[in-house]
């Protein structure tokens, strides 16, 4: 395939990096186009993806043109893509609240249109990205899409009436787990232990608890009571957290993201 990259900011430039091997194996062609003359040098040099002179030239060029714009740039980029667009080629968006309905009256209703909810562990090549598809890309051709993001992390099909509820679950999720981490950590620190320490043992536990969820398929509220001996360290933690409502203050955040999503949605 030929995949171009229109924008390769955190996102954009996350999921670039991540499939430059798998391009290599593969015998994909990349190329990129940002408007920023050091940046797109500086990009290629890295990546080895070749410069386009700009979004007509990117999309002439290729099979599939991932937009990795803000949604607020969208209005100025959709109309140079469909200034060189044809029904051959698959466009990709990642951008929060720009629905394919939105594209589609760029680009036409004959376009082949995926849209994808990334999230930043794609920097690591552990991302959890969503994939929906409009009707116009079919089965062979989605699959070969999806090649893409399955090489940076797990990719999986949605309807794009879900991706409000992925935003919650997956796209905004890194930033509390984060939290939790970083609360961790200071509390650890707080009782003695070094800050370096306290980083890897935060954090390696909770990859390890991740990694017993998706290896597993013991149900996450079963492997709690697993770890929570009667008397014991860990039920007295748990029994403080529930008291405190650490639960509800998930789903109350998880909500406050999904409806914010869908008050961006165009």
């Amino acid at each position: 395939m030929k995949i171009g990259f229109i924008g390769a900011g955190n996102m954009g430039g996350a999921i670039l990096r991540g499939y430059v091997p798998y391009a290599e194996k593969a015998g994909d062609e990349l190329s990129v186009y940002v408007p920023t003359e050091e940046k797109l040098n500086s990009i290629c040099k890295e990546t080895g993806a070749a410069k386009c002179s700009g979004i007509d030239d990117l999309v002439r060029s290729n099979d599939v043109i991932i937009i990795g714009v803000k949604p607020n740039m969208f209005e100025e980029v959709l109309p140079q893509v469909a200034g060189a667009y044809n029904t051959d080629k698959v466009v990709v968006s990642m951008a929060a609240g720009v629905t394919i309905e939105f594209i589609e009256g760029y680009l036409g209703k004959d376009a082949k249109i995926v849209r994808i909810m990334p999230n930043t562990p794609a920097q690591v090549r552990a991302a959890m990205i969503a994939v929906c598809r409009n009707a116009n890309v079919d089965d062979a051709t989605f699959e070969d899409v999806k090649v893409i993001f399955d090489s940076i992390g797990k990719a999986e099909e949605v309807d794009e009436d879900l991706i409000h509820c992925v935003i919650g679950v997956s796209g905004s999720s890194p930033a509390y787990t984060f939290m939790y981490i970083d609360a961790l950590m200071e509390a650890a620190v707080k009782n003695g232990m070094d800050r370096k320490k306290a980083r890897v043992f935060a954090a390696q536990s909770v990859l390890g608890a991740a990694k017993m969820v998706l290896n597993t398929d013991i149900d996450p509220k079963q492997l709690c009571i697993n770890v929570c001996s009667p008397g014991g360290t860990t039920i007295e933690a748990v029994e403080s957290l529930k008291a405190d409502g650490f639960e509800e203050s998930i789903e109350k955040a998880f909500q406050a993201a999904v409806d914010k999503s869908k008050d961006m949605s165009k």
